[in-house]
């Protein structure tokens, strides 16, 4: 599949899911998150792969090295297409992420690609200096970021506006940026403060975009994800 555009699946219920995933006839890239997963559990993995879809799964992990390595062993045998940590976690756990992603990868099947969240798009300047205690949110980012590339690991989640600092954080140009907080202009930005256009983001850099209620509540989900993906294509600028 060469669509790059995410579809996050904000349902609390497979019925949700299903019901939403059968409006549209082709293959999808759709990121299951805490929500979804904590309710259904694995089964719901299995039937998505099952339809051909590619998956996201969104846990973001935080915990000790071992705990970590461990999970993500587990993760690996679901056969999903990318997984995450939180880049806070340190690189001691980031490696171990990855020791176990490779450890619980099926023999002759690829590993997930293993990224780390920088900084949530719902978090704003003033959270990062009074509530994390840091210098600033581009100086977190920039840190998160090459700490996650030291780390081995394959990229980051990061906001489209945040891309470019990134980039010139790490010295791979192999290292992939996942944005989520992509609305169409007319579009609430909701709970996310860091937020743009899928066009604005193709032309930022973003490797993937993650798009969830812009499409998932739409009226005409198909025709949403459709504009979107052109919009991302460069159809539409």
């Amino acid at each position: 599949m060469s669509s790059q555009v995410v579809i996050a699946l904000d349902f609390s219920s497979k019925e949700e899911v299903m019901n939403f995933v059968k409006k549209f006839q082709k293959s999808l890239y759709v990121k299951v998150g805490m929500e979804l997963f904590y309710k259904e559990g694995p089964a719901i993995i299995k039937e998505l792969k099952e339809l051909g879809h590619q998956i996201f799964l969104d846990l973001k992990l935080h915990d000790i090295p071992n705990t970590v390595k461990h999970a993500m062993k587990n993760i690996a045998s679901l056969e999903v297409d990318m997984v995450n940590v939180h880049a806070a976690g340190g690189t001691k756990m980031m490696k171990a992420a990855l020791e176990g992603l490779e450890e619980g990868t099926p023999a002759g099947k690829k590993r997930p690609l293993l990224i780390a969240v920088t900084q949530l798009t719902s978090t704003s300047e003033e959270q990062v200096i009074h509530e994390q205690g840091l210098t600033s949110l581009k100086d977190s980012i920039k840190l998160y970021a090459a700490i996650t590339e030291e780390s081995g690991l394959d990229g980051v989640v990061c906001s489209p506006l945040d891309v470019e600092l990134v980039q010139a954080a790490v010295e791979g140009d192999n290292f992939i940026t996942v944005t989520p907080g992509i609305r169409l202009a007319d579009n609430s930005v909701d709970d996310q403060v860091r937020v743009t256009t899928p066009a604005k983001a193709r032309q930022l850099g973003s490797s993937y975009i993650v798009v969830g209620r812009s499409i998932t509540k739409s009226e005409n989900p198909v025709e949403a994800y459709e504009e979107i993906l052109a919009q991302w294509e460069g159809v539409i600028i």
